[in-house]
């Protein structure tokens, strides 16, 4: 081998290791957002939310409302929610198995169980957003804002709720209309969102911005979008992936991070989780604190 040769071989080795170099880790050094993930942490969230004190009693309960594309998980999050304070596995918001077309048909109210009597917090579940004039109408969520929409009513998928329709509710009181608007979405199809999902949630939260609504993302299924949250969902906070994810979320619906709250749901668990637990009891504490915030300030501006 001659000179030129031998000093070609060697670059090529050279190349070949800096091509051949190893993959970026998937982890960062440290957890991003502080969690406690103690079982004495868990049952503290528990009990507070169990004593939990409106700012506005005559309000009843804090009505939450969940809205989001097909299959992103908001019946699943409101039986997660039940199961955490049931201390069982319980299906009060009936799930579909995967589907293209939404399984929530009807405008209903979910409550919580607190022994003999219920939590300040109910959740209302409607039909999933589709893509173009398919699946829930945008004004139809803006009604259930306002408190028009009426207990059992059922969605119409080619036109929504309007003032002359006879079950519409001219009159809604406090307890009607929505103190927390929860956006969920799929953390492993946040960046399929079709352009008219992501432009139909975007016109929802709008209108919820102008009646002063607090607004977070819910972001469900992140076991299916990293492999170390499937593993062991305490990554989820030192998951590159997750995080990427969570900036894309608010990067789409112009959510900010701190307001974007990752969870698990019960699926196919058959009995309770305490690390599960612990990012379904954050996520409810944060939105019953914003909506709670929400009743005092329209308290003082009466």
């Amino acid at each position: 081998m001659n000179v030129g040769e031998a000093i070609g071989s060697a670059l090529g080795l050279l190349m070949g290791r800096a091509i051949r170099l190893p993959p970026s880790p998937k982890e960062f050094d440290n957890p991003w957002r502080k969690v406690s993930w103690s079982k004495q942490h868990r049952d503290e969230m528990v009990r507070v939310l169990r004593n939990f004190e409106l700012n506005d009693p005559d309000v009843g309960e804090l009505r939450c409302l969940l809205h989001g594309p097909v299959g992103a998980g908001k019946s699943s999050f409101i039986n997660s929610v039940n199961n955490v304070f049931q201390g069982c596995i319980t299906s009060g918001a009936l799930v579909a198995a995967a589907s293209d077309t939404s399984f929530t048909k009807t405008y209903k109210t979910h409550y919580i169980k607190n022994g003999k009597s219920r939590l300040p917090f109910a959740f209302n579940d409607v039909m999933g957003l589709e893509a173009q004039e398919k699946g829930m109408q945008p004004e139809d969520i803006i009604n259930a804002l306002k408190g028009h929409l009426p207990e059992g009513y059922k969605f119409n998928p080619c036109w929504p709720l309007t003032e002359e329709s006879p079950e519409y509710n001219r009159m809604p009181t406090s307890s009607h209309k929505v103190h927390c608007l929860v956006s969920v979405v799929p953390a492993d199809k946040i960046s399929l969102m079709s352009s008219d999902v992501t432009a139909k949630m975007r016109k929802v939260r709008e209108q919820a911005s102008k009646m002063g609504i607090p607004q977070v993302v819910v972001m469900t299924m992140p076991d299916q979008a990293c492999d170390l949250v499937d593993r062991d969902v305490k990554n989820i906070y030192t998951s590159k992936a997750i995080k990427e994810k969570m900036q894309i979320c608010s990067n789409e619906l112009g959510v900010p991070m701190n307001c974007i709250l990752p969870v698990k749901n019960y699926h196919q668990e058959g009995m309770l989780d305490d690390d599960m637990d612990i990012l379904i009891l954050n996520a409810m504490t944060q939105i019953m604190n914003f909506a709670n915030d929400y009743i005092w300030d329209l308290q003082q501006h009466a």
